[in-house]
């Protein structure tokens, strides 16, 4: 095997890894506050049932990864490259704060503010992986329309809760 395509392989693991072990750290927060917690709000009618979450943030994250190789894997001596990078690195603490902010602290109205910023550093990597990568920004799309759905669910919980 060449070694540029060994290169290859191991940069699209390490992205997948990345993304990954930024959901890890956010089950921290939210596995232990499902059965307590968060099982003792009142939610709306349109909110999923609680075995969907895991199987759809693993799909998002091994997305992001998937995005994230594609960025990468065009050249840290590109500038936009470089830039795309940080605002990705951003939005993946960012999601990890949503986590500990809405299941860690149980604050619904912190976690709805902090989705609003999410949701921008998203639409932000998005708009640049495209001009990086067409396919790297057309991965993203599902995760901002899960986190879209996710902020009118944070809000309606916030709003049934005071």
């Amino acid at each position: 095997m060449k070694q540029s395509k060994i290169n290859n392989i191991l940069k699209l693991v390490i992205s997948v890894i990345v993304c990954l072990f930024a959901g890890f750290i956010g089950s921290v927060f939210t596995f232990p506050s499902i059965p307590t917690w968060y099982a003792a709000l009142t939610k709306p009618l349109f909110n999923p049932p609680y075995w969907i979450f895991a199987p759809v943030w693993t799909i998002l994250f091994i997305l992001m990864g998937i995005s994230l190789y594609l960025v990468w894997n065009k050249g840290l001596q590109d500038k936009k490259v470089k830039i795309s990078l940080f605002i990705f690195g951003v939005q993946l603490v960012l999601n990890v704060l949503w986590s500990f902010l809405f299941f860690g602290l149980h604050s619904p109205f912190y976690a709805f503010l902090e989705i609003i910023i999410l949701w921008a550093a998203i639409v932000l990597t998005i708009v640049n992986f495209f001009k990086i990568s067409r396919t790297a920004g057309l991965l993203l799309l599902p995760y901002i329309l899960w986190v879209s759905f996710a902020a009118i669910l944070n809000f309606s919980i916030w709003r049934l809760n005071p």
